[in-house]
C-alpha cells in the first residue's frame, strides 16, 4: 500500500524555523521525483520545491528561494523541507507529492504550518 505521511508542521513565530518530513512507503522511492506543495486558505495549491530522484537537482518557487531547502534520504525513503526565516504568508497546509515521468502519482494528506506575526 502506497503511503506518503507528512509530519513536522506546527505553530511557529515569524522568523522561526521548521523541518517537515515526508515518509514514503509502498513504492520505489528512489525512482521518483519528489515535490512539496502548499495550499493556503482560499488559494490554489502551489508548488514550493522539487528534488530529483537522486537528490542532485533541486528547484524552488521564487517566494521561498533562499529560505527553504528540500532534501531526501533514499535509504530512509524520506523527503524533507527545511524552512527558515518563516513569514506569516508561509502559513498553509504542506503536501508532499511523488512524480514519475512528469506524472503526479501519489499525495500525502498534508501537515499544517502556521506562522504567527
Amino acid at each position: 500500500q502506497v503511503q506518503l505521511v507528512e509530519s513536522g508542521g506546527r505553530l511557529v513565530q515569524a522568523g522561526g524555523s521548521l523541518r517537515l518530513s515526508c515518509a514514503a512507503s509502498g513504492f520505489l522511492f528512489s525512482r521518483y521525483v519528489m515535490k512539496w506543495y502548499r495550499q493556503a486558505p482560499g488559494k490554489e495549491r502551489e508548488l514550493v520545491a522539487t528534488i530529483g530522484d537522486a537528490g542532485d537537482s533541486t528547484d524552488y518557487a521564487d517566494s521561498v528561494k533562499g529560505r527553504f531547502t528540500i532534501s531526501r534520504d533514499n535509504v530512509k525513503n524520506t523527503v524533507y523541507l527545511q524552512m527558515n526565516s518563516l513569514k506569516p504568508e508561509d502559513t498553509a497546509v504542506y503536501y508532499c507529492n511523488a512524480q514519475r515521468f512528469g506524472v503526479s502519482l501519489y499525495w500525502g494528506r498534508g501537515t499544517q504550518v502556521t506562522v504567527s506575526s
